[in-house]
């Protein structure tokens, strides 16, 4: 969410909601599972010693500053949207219901997810893969920071095999970092395909949708 080491960053916020608006105009339904490494980073000298369940229910609550900040800015640029927290607080946004969540993507309406599964010990790339199966979604795409799946970090190893195409198998046996070994076991399971690009391209959402740009599919 940020370009600089931590916070919220209102150009990069601008550009990825620019990008969503873009897809979500083409007549796609289209929902949101918001993480918050950005915020969390800056507290993560703070966090040292606390307990990881309070530490994980820190970071559940700065997703929800984040997913209040894209619903303005998305909002602004005339996308009807809804907030749905899995930790209920209805001052700000709506209580996570999976038949309400459904109605207002029938509506037209872009919902956005906030709170990771309401539950400790549980990343967002697990929240993301379960809203992804309750809701139906043709695919899983996941905007990160380099643009699909490598066998190393690319930012250190400049000689990392980057994959086009793998399988959920691949992923789990040689144990490529794309999401958490839950996700992927869930995704594969109830066949909702991953998609890997990076968040920091103009444009990626849009091209990938198409089947253009770069990226990885993982099915």
């Amino acid at each position: 969410m940020a370009a600089r080491d931590h916070g919220i960053d209102p150009d990069t916020v601008d550009r990825i909601c620019e990008d969503i608006v873009q897809v979500h105009q083409s007549g796609l339904e289209v929902c949101l599972v918001i993480g918050a490494g950005n915020i969390f980073r800056g507290m993560s000298q703070a966090a040292q010693g606390i307990e990881r369940t309070s530490a994980d229910y820190m970071g559940m609550l700065a997703t929800v500053m984040n997913a209040l900040a894209v619903q303005s800015v998305l909002e602004a640029k005339g996308a009807a949207t809804r907030v749905q927290s899995a930790i209920p607080m209805q001052t700000v946004c709506e209580p996570y219901i999976r038949r309400r969540a459904v109605r207002h993507m029938e509506k037209g309406r872009i919902v956005i997810f906030a709170a990771g599964t309401g539950n400790p010990f549980f990343t967002t790339d697990t929240a993301a893969a379960l809203r992804a199966v309750e809701m139906g979604c043709d695919a899983l795409l996941k905007g990160t920071q380099v643009d699909g799946v490598y066998d190393a970090d690319p930012k250190t190893a400049p000689d990392a095999k980057r994959y086009d195409r793998v399988t959920f198998q691949e992923v789990l046996s040689r144990d490529l970092k794309v999401m958490d070994t839950a996700a992927i076991a869930l995704a594969r399971d109830n066949r909702v395909p991953i998609i890997v690009f990076s968040i920091h391209n103009p444009g990626e959402f849009s091209r990938v949708i198409k089947g253009e740009g770069r990226f990885t599919l993982v099915n």
